[in-house]
């Protein structure tokens, strides 16, 4: 499903010295993994997912999604491949905190002008009773913990029953209790959906709960327990 081929990610800052983010890493992903990337703060492990999602172009190298070079498509392809293809879990939770629960998870859908189809509707319901919250359907954003709320950011990141989930810290900044509940909860959809998962994280700790473990140091994969020789 993914294939990095020798690529590169230098960022130029004005007035400071380049920054290498990641070198020349080759990674291959099949569909139906579940890869866990872990690294210290400044390990390239973020840029290296924003790469895999089309969200930063690389220096040289290739990203390829499915065989198709994800550079070689025009910005509404790209927009399209994210939007019908992809789900993103990101450190933050990044609800709209005017819309309700239920609007929140709908918003994929009402980006590719699709939110007015019953089926889309129920299936927002149906995810939301899936994450446990089945009696917030009306709430708004505040009204959440911030367990809660991640949970809706992992409903919304599936309306589009995506082939490739992607999270970022999904856990960071979740009390130990909330953290077991979202990390086993994408284990749960990962093994009853078969959706390939990519997550980022600096907790060792979640690294069992993957089928793959990628380690990166200094903006390289230092190993790869799913390389095979």
């Amino acid at each position: 499903m993914i294939l990095l081929n020798q690529v590169n990610k230098t960022y130029h800052p004005r007035g400071n010295a380049a920054v290498a983010a990641v070198k020349d890493v080759n990674l291959q992903v099949e569909s139906g993994e579940f890869v866990v990337i872990t690294g210290r703060s400044g390990s390239g492990k973020t840029t290296l997912l924003n790469l895999v999602a089309g969200l930063a172009q690389p220096s040289s190298g290739q990203v390829r999604f499915d065989g198709v070079d994800v550079w070689s498509l025009s910005d509404r392809a790209q927009a399209f491949l994210r939007n019908q293809r992809m789900g993103f879990v990101f450190q933050f939770p990044s609800l709209l905190q005017s819309l309700t629960t239920l609007e929140n998870v709908l918003l994929p859908a009402m980006f590719a002008g699709r939110d007015g189809k019953k089926p889309l509707r129920e299936r927002a319901v149906q995810l939301l009773e899936e994450v446990g919250l089945a009696d917030k359907l009306s709430f708004y954003p505040r009204q959440l913990s911030a367990g809660q709320q991640q949970r809706v950011v992992v409903a919304r990141s599936l309306v589009n029953q995506p082939e490739l989930l992607l999270a970022d810290e999904p856990t960071s900044n979740l009390d130990e209790q909330s953290e077991g509940e979202i990390i086993n909860l994408i284990q749960d959809i990962h093994t009853r959906s078969g959706v390939t998962v990519l997550l980022v994280t600096h907790a060792g700790n979640l690294v069992t709960h993957g089928s793959r473990h990628v380690k990166m140091v200094s903006g390289s994969i230092a190993s790869d327990n799913g390389t095979q020789e």
